[in-house]
């Protein structure tokens, strides 16, 4: 990936988490709107987003480079969301699939939750939001109370905001400290690294 695309991941994830708070039906339409101006922009995203998104387009995904698994209603048992999917059982067989072949695999918020459902999970040091914490290690994890927590290939944070920092993270691990800390600085974030261990 280039630098410019790292900090449009920085700065998209950091939207992403104000986007996952949108009504679904503000959701989408900002999801084109998104899609509209990137192509405008002549790039060609591949913005695949909420796990409704995921599921539509999954019969084009076939391999990537970074996937990033949003979380969201698994506290509340919401009829959408990471709680909803995982009780239907298809994205979390795609999600699993596609973390096969994936580089980096993150879970922001409860989209560690899928992870750990997906098989992604079990014996690695993982975060989640707080309220799941308990259920992640049922399923096997080393839960770490950390915003970020980096065990390789495997990158998960805890609640949404987290998600700021996990992005940030990305992107140093990917591309430079420096040019983390300048988009940092842009968006007035003051960033947590995660904790490293030996």
């Amino acid at each position: 990936m280039s630098t410019f695309s790292w900090v449009l991941l920085g700065i998209g994830l950091f939207i992403f988490g104000q986007f996952m708070m949108m009504r679904p039906s503000v959701r989408e339409r900002t999801l084109m709107q998104l899609r509209e101006a990137a192509r405008h922009m002549g790039l060609q995203p591949r913005l695949v987003a909420p796990p409704a998104w995921l599921r539509q387009e999954s019969r084009q995904l076939v391999a990537c480079y970074t996937l990033i698994v949003p979380g969201g209603g698994w506290v509340d048992r919401a009829e959408t969301g990471a709680w909803a999917e995982v009780r239907r059982g298809d994205l979390v067989e795609r999600i699993a699939a596609v973390a096969a072949t994936a580089r980096v695999v993150a879970g922001v918020c409860t989209g560690t939750m899928l992870l750990a459902h997906a098989g992604v999970i079990a014996g690695r040091r993982a975060a989640t939001h707080h309220s799941a914490r308990r259920e992640l290690a049922d399923l096997g994890a080393t839960v770490v109370d950390d915003r970020v927590v980096d065990d390789g290939d495997l990158i998960t944070s805890g609640g949404v905001t987290s998600g700021i920092d996990l992005a940030l993270w990305l992107l140093e691990r990917e591309v430079s400290a420096h040019m983390a800390d300048q988009v940092a600085a842009r968006m007035e974030y003051r960033r947590t690294r995660p904790a490293m261990t030996s």
